[in-house]
């Protein structure tokens, strides 16, 4: 998944970011609420960690941007303001949850995931696809009732693929979502992650439409 890391401290942001790319996730990192409003208008990320006290302004006024735009993504505040009344304000605005600095980053990532959980608590709890099961809260998937092992990025394209049953999911999409800026993406490399999962799933796990995508077969 992509992630936005909304900190102004780089030292801090970075070891924020190498923890969550550690865990497979695509991350960048923006440092004042100018660059991250900016971001989220030009890529959908699938969860925000945000501090409220950026050099150009209140954290929250992206939260509240996001939210009159009807724009769901989840984000996680993070941020010295410990007072119950800035938590409640930062809720209240459309924050799903809230991390006080300093914070552990074992306990950043199991807010993450319990926040990423909700998220998708609304869609079916496995997906099936002939004979590929995709169950999105054990980050598994099966071929005939049997769990297959995926990388991070190969499971992020299945997941991403599986979110939205028979809509074709464009080759720029998967590299929005697995790679980050500044990242250098080859040409073939979502060709490749494909060729690498039709092995694993069976060659109609992924149909390719030529020109559009990849979108889920039916084996």
């Amino acid at each position: 998944m992509r992630l936005l890391v909304v900190e102004d401290e780089r030292n801090l942001a970075e070891v924020v970011a190498d923890h969550l790319r550690a865990a497979g996730h695509a991350v960048d990192i923006a440092g004042t609420l100018q660059d991250a409003q900016a971001a989220v208008r030009a890529i959908r990320y699938d969860l925000i960690l945000l501090d409220l006290h950026l050099p150009d302004g209140d954290g929250l006024t992206l939260v509240r941007d996001l939210r009159d735009r009807s724009v769901g993504t989840p984000v996680l505040i993070a941020t010295a303001r410990d007072r119950i009344m800035e938590r409640i304000e930062g809720l209240e605005a459309g924050a799903d949850d809230y991390l006080v600095k300093p914070y552990d980053l074992h306990e950043m990532m199991a807010r993450i995931s319990a926040i990423l959980r909700r998220a998708d608590s609304g869609r079916a709890a496995q997906r099936q696809f002939g004979p590929v099961s995709v169950v999105p809260a054990a980050k598994t998937v099966l071929v005939n009732g049997q769990p297959v092992s995926l990388t991070p990025k190969e499971w992020a394209i299945v997941e991403r693929l599986s979110r939205r049953p028979g809509i074709t999911v464009a080759k720029a999409e998967f590299e929005d979502a697995l790679y980050g800026f500044g990242s250098e993406v080859e040409s073939n490399a979502i060709e490749a992650h494909i060729s690498r999962l039709r092995a694993k799933l069976g060659r109609g796990a992924i149909e390719t439409v030529r020109g559009f995508g990849y979108r889920m077969g039916q084996g």
